[in-house]
């Protein structure tokens, strides 16, 4: 009886420590029918005696919750039924009916055994007691045996997943690490990829931009060329209808020559015969009277040679020229040739004054028309030929009289000439070009430009004390400019006079094919020769010459040669040196122009801007 005891007391103890050991576990898998025919199939195999009652468990409602920890639900409990022992001792019969009695007759609750919180509501009865716990089958044994076994490997498997886990996280990591350094790797792989692309893309662009450029200069080349040629053809065809008009009215000419020279033949046979009979009425007079007459004609021709050869000896400073009070020194054609220009000038503009007064129109907007374009000629053949058609086209226009557009025309065309930057190389090429369609426009350009500076007639004014009452009178009566009260100096007048003289030089030196020069070279000469005779070497007239030989002496040499050397030696041998005795420090620098000039040569250099520039250079300057 103590050994059942004893037994039953371990196997209390052994399913309390089951108890500890179940809360341990985080996820048992047993439930009640497998727990039971795990038993069963333990007693087969053990071969517990048939003899032996087996242990009986009924499943009344009950509730296993793991979620968090294990939780019982109380009210339902498992019900053991304690199996009946027989006693061997006789003394213990009392004993051993009382507990017959109590397993026939009470029910166990372990709900109230172990889970109850207050242990004062379990009945005293159903405690266990020592004594039952004397014998212990080998069932129980080895469903402990079996429920350590099941923990132990539940252990051993969560231990294994656990470290299964550990090693695939560590892996995963691994993973992870080494994917993001290929990651890594790839994104510079791929900057590579792009930077290589992107000069190669930067390169093809480059390569298609240049292209694309000279593609574009190509067609603008063959374009110009395509305007050259035009150009080259519209001049071809105008010459060849001039060549073709030239001839028609050369054929003309000849003809009409023809005709004249055979009505002259004819009238020179009429007046030989009257000759011969005035010779034959004449025969009759004296040999005498004849010798005589003949006598008396050669001394006169020798008196005319005799006072000629005094007159180019004598100096022709000495020749002085009295006019509205003042005294030049001038030649007298050229002061007639001037003051018939004057006239002109003076008579358009009095004609136009009356009709701006009789008329109430405004011409100012072909004013400016006229000095845009003026200011906007450039040295460039087409621009100079489509200027001077647009100022043809200005002169012509029925809208506004042609006076009034020439009177325009001539003045805005001297004052550009002391504005800066302008071109009187190609000034003058359109002027050229308006007055071979308008003809008279030349003395009244002519006329502007004597009032403007005395020195394009050629003239010199001598300044006397009795004329002029102080030096600023006669500054005036040469061209100074009042600046205010005050009189502009004297490099400031001398620049203006330079420019001047230069659209003068420029003009007289100005040759266009199949285009007559109204004021050409013979008057460029001209201009030379009575400059030398009649002007003073002083410092306005050396500032005129030496800006005179700058524009025109190359034309000059090119058309007189030996005649135009002879100029500049007797420039060199009397013009220079009247200029140097003066001993005046403003004329050292144009003295030395002049000398350098002849010097050097220079009149053998094309002057710059002389030669217009083409329209294909003028592009590639642009």
């Amino acid at each position: 009886m103590g050994a059942l005891k004893l037994e039953l007391h371990h196997t209390s103890q052994r399913v309390g420590d089951n108890d500890i050991d179940a809360d341990l576990d985080p996820e048992p898998d047993w439930s009640f029918d497998a727990l039971v025919s795990e038993l069963n199939a333990l007693e087969n195999k053990l071969g517990v005696n048939s003899s032996t009652q087996p242990l009986h468990f009924h499943k009344t409602t009950s509730r296993l919750n793991l979620s968090g920890g294990k939780e019982i639900e109380k009210g339902r409990s498992f019900v053991f039924c304690a199996p009946e022992y027989e006693t061997e001792s006789e003394d213990d019969d009392d004993d051993d009916k009382a507990l017959v009695s109590a397993s026939t007759g009470k029910r166990f609750n372990y709900d109230e055994l172990y889970l109850s919180d207050d242990d004062s509501d379990v009945d005293p009865a159903f405690e266990v007691q020592p004594y039952l716990m004397n014998k212990v089958g080998e069932v129980e044994g080895a469903l402990i045996e079996l429920t350590q076994e099941h923990q132990l490997r539940v252990k051993d498997e969560i231990r294994s997943k656990i470290s299964v886990l550990e090693t695939s996280l560590l892996n995963e990591s691994q993973n992870s690490i080494s994917s993001l350094l290929r990651v890594e790797k790839f994104k510079e792989t791929r900057q590579e990829l792009d930077k290589k692309f992107d000069t190669q893309y930067q390169r093809q662009i480059a390569e298609a931009l240049d292209s694309h450029l000279t593609a574009v200069q190509r067609d603008r080349e063959l374009r110009s060329q395509i305007e050259e040629r035009k150009i080259r053809n519209d001049a071809a065809h105008e010459e060849a209808k001039k060549k073709v008009a030239m001839q028609e009215e050369k054929q003309q000419k000849e003809k009409a020559k023809a005709e004249a020279e055979a009505k002259l033949k004819a009238e020179e046979v009429k007046q030989a015969a009257l000759e011969a009979e005035r010779k034959a009425t004449t025969e009759a007079k004296s040999k005498a009277a004849m010798e005589a007459e003949k006598r008396a004609a050669a001394e006169a021709e020798r008196r005319a040679e005799k006072d000629a050869k005094e007159s180019t000896k004598s100096s022709p400073l000495n020749t002085e020229t009295k006019e509205s009070g003042y005294v030049y020194r001038a030649a007298a054609n050229a002061l007639n040739i001037e003051q018939g220009r004057l006239q002109k000038l003076k008579e358009l503009c009095e004609g136009n004054q009356v009709m701006r007064s009789s008329s109430k129109q405004d011409y100012t907007r072909y004013e400016s028309h006229i000095s845009r374009n003026i200011k906007t000629i450039r040295g460039i053949s087409h621009n100079v030929r489509s200027k001077a058609s647009e100022l043809i086209n200005l002169l012509n226009d029925r809208q506004c009289p042609q006076s009034i557009s020439a009177e325009i025309f001539v003045k805005k065309v001297v004052s550009s000439c002391s504005s800066p930057g302008s071109a009187p190389f190609a000034i003058a090429y359109v002027i050229v070009l308006i007055t071979s369609k308008v003809p008279y426009v030349m003395d009244l350009l002519l006329a502007e430009l004597h009032r403007a500076c005395l020195y394009t007639v050629p003239k010199h004014m001598v300044y006397k004390t009795s004329i002029f009452q102080s030096k600023e009178a006669y500054f005036r009566s040469i061209g100074y400019r009042e600046d205010g009260e005050k009189l502009e100096g004297t490099e400031d007048y001398l620049k203006r006079l330079e420019s001047y003289m230069k659209l003068y030089g420029a003009l007289v030196q100005t040759e266009i094919p199949n285009i007559q020069n109204l004021h050409g070279l013979q008057e460029g000469w001209a201009w030379l020769a009575r400059f030398l005779n009649y002007m003073p070497a002083n410092l306005y007239t050396a500032v005129s010459l030496d800006t005179f030989l700058q524009m025109a002496g190359f034309a000059l040499f090119q058309r007189y040669k030996s005649q135009f050397l002879k100029m500049l030696n007797a420039i060199s041998d009397n013009f220079l040196v009247g200029l140097k005795s003066q001993n005046v420090p403003e004329s050292t620098r144009i003295v030395a122009n002049i000398k350098a000039y002849i010097e050097d040569k220079k009149f053998c250099q094309v002057p710059e801007g002389r030669k217009l520039q083409s329209d294909t250079m003028s592009r590639v300057l642009m």
